[in-house]
């Protein structure tokens, strides 16, 4: 039984990540959903009370993972001695991109889902959240760095938010085009380097 019902819903999400990847949430059909997966409408509502709660039973996981990280590196390299911070920019985020790369090279189908068809849930927003902790952070650097004594420009929120935007959609454009792992890999890395000497010329590095 147990075998069964692990098949039936699992049968329900590949069917449904079809569905939502071809017509994203919005325009994604639970009738297609279901006659998709060979089951009927009552076995799909069994396992999951709407379409958000099965479009979010796929990405969730994924979300958890990403943000997690996201959030980890970003506490670690908080944690450090300031002076260690100011001597080691970009360590931690380099860290984590490569991750993230790893991951979503690993994972594609549904990081697609979350960060491409998610218009309508409450991931609409994930990228959006994730360049705010961005820019809070950036901010709180470049204080540090002004308690060093470095000569650090005044920049405004809303020009971070441009800054940290830019740079997490371009890292996305592996998921929007599908990149090979290898080309993956090497793309964002050099893109990394690009924002990287942008930030470290403004950080008086």
């Amino acid at each position: 039984m147990e075998e069964k019902t692990g098949t039936t819903r699992e049968n329900i999400q590949w069917a449904a990540m079809a569905e939502f990847l071809d017509k994203g949430f919005l325009g994604a059909s639970l009738r297609q959903i279901v006659k998709n997966a060979g089951v009927t409408t009552g076995a799909l509502y069994g396992y999951f009370s709407s379409k958000e709660a099965l479009f979010a039973s796929i990405v969730e996981p994924h979300a958890a993972a990403l943000m997690g990280r996201f959030m980890e590196a970003q506490t670690s390299f908080a944690e450090r001695p300031e002076e260690e911070q100011a001597n080691s920019m970009g360590e931690e985020s380099g860290r984590y991109v490569h991750w993230m790369v790893d991951y979503i090279c690993r994972h594609r189908q549904p990081v697609k889902l979350l960060l491409c068809r998610a218009e309508g849930t409450s991931y609409e927003h994930f990228v959006h959240h994730m360049v705010e902790v961005e820019v809070d952070n950036t901010l709180r650097y470049m204080e540090v760095l002004r308690r060093l004594g470095r000569d650090v420009p005044e920049l405004s929120r809303s020009l971070c938010h441009i800054i940290a935007s830019g740079m997490f959609n371009g890292l996305f454009e592996i998921v929007i085009h599908d990149m090979p792992r290898e080309q993956a890999m090497r793309d964002v890395e050099q893109f990394r380097r690009f924002y990287a000497g942008g930030w470290l010329k403004w950080m008086g590095a």
